[in-house]
């Protein structure tokens, strides 16, 4: 049984999750009023507002950013609590919050989100895709998976799949403009980019016997959105840094070229990541071997 702590925790990350009173109230199936009432009755016992309310939105205080941090982090370890007490040697079971960028967590990770809800029917799975990474630390996400270097030292990871980048172009462009010979020749080249969170905007870099350098380059054309760019170099628009991922079937039927091959780019490894509890979940333990296990088959981890 939940006990009433849980209830009143979970009732406020929602407040704020949902930013809006009247929406949780919908969620959890109360009358506004009775959501209302709820939410006073906690900060009366508190002695502090929690949240600031106009006619159409709220937002947090002070006090209530603390409060709902410290219900985050009371949450997960209650949940992780229950799960390790109660799914030593038992089929895993409960809630897995998972996140993934989205592009890949549409087209790659939910197919895969099925296919483990066959196979694990008691584990419930909400999948959130998001274009920036997410704290997982404060944000009661369990796993996230994305391509790159560890975003947080408070993290632990598995690296899912081995996943180089190239720099490539289609035959069309390089039919029209030349391919480049050397890394200082990308300047004068029509370079797609692609802006990633905090990235340097148009600076690529490289590394090449031991020795790294960057280069700054320039196009017409760029976007956060790594389908779209792709797209574009398909089209002919220019140079485009790409991982093996996704260029594979494209440098297979010729539709792309790599350039410069003899230039190391950044790696773009697939890694799953999540907080270093002292005890993983089972159903993470899971997710996470499932996931192995479903590169492994394709042919893609190593």
């Amino acid at each position: 049984m939940k006990t009433e702590l849980a209830s009143e925790l979970e009732f406020f990350v929602l407040i704020a999750r949902l930013g809006s009173l009247s929406a949780a109230a919908r969620e959890l199936d109360l009358t506004p009023p009775a959501a209302t009432k709820r939410l006073a009755l906690m900060e009366s016992r508190l002695g502090v507002r929690l949240v600031n309310r106009t006619t159409r939105s709220i937002s947090l205080t002070n006090e209530g950013e603390t409060y709902l941090a410290y219900a985050t982090r009371i949450l997960a370890d209650l949940r992780e609590m229950e799960s390790v007490v109660s799914s030593s040697g038992a089929e895993p079971r409960g809630l897995l919050r998972v996140n993934a960028t989205l592009g890949f967590g549409r087209t790659t990770i939910a197919p895969l989100v099925s296919e483990f809800a066959r196979r694990y029917a008691h584990v419930e799975v909400q999948l959130e895709v998001t274009d920036r990474p997410v704290d997982l630390v404060d944000s009661g996400i369990d796993l996230a998976i994305r391509f790159g270097k560890l975003p947080d030292r408070r993290l632990a990871a598995r690296r899912i799949m081995s996943n180089r980048r190239f720099l490539c172009a289609s035959p069309v462009y390089l039919e029209r403009y030349g391919a480049p010979g050397s890394l200082a020749e990308l300047s004068g080249h029509r370079c797609i980019i692609h802006r990633q969170n905090d990235d340097a905007y148009g600076i690529w870099r490289f590394e090449h016997d031991g020795r790294y350098e960057s280069i700054k380059v320039d196009g017409a054309l760029s976007s956060n959105d790594g389908d779209i760019v792709l797209g574009w170099a398909l089209d002919g628009h220019g140079i485009l840094i790409r991982s093996e991922w996704d260029l594979a079937k494209y440098l297979e039927s010729g539709r792309l070229r790599v350039v410069l091959p003899e230039f190391r780019l950044p790696s773009a490894d697939l890694f799953v990541y999540y907080a270093q509890r002292r005890n993983q979940t089972a159903r993470a333990r899971a997710f996470i071997d499932f996931l192995i296990e479903k590169f492994q088959e394709a042919g893609q981890a190593k």
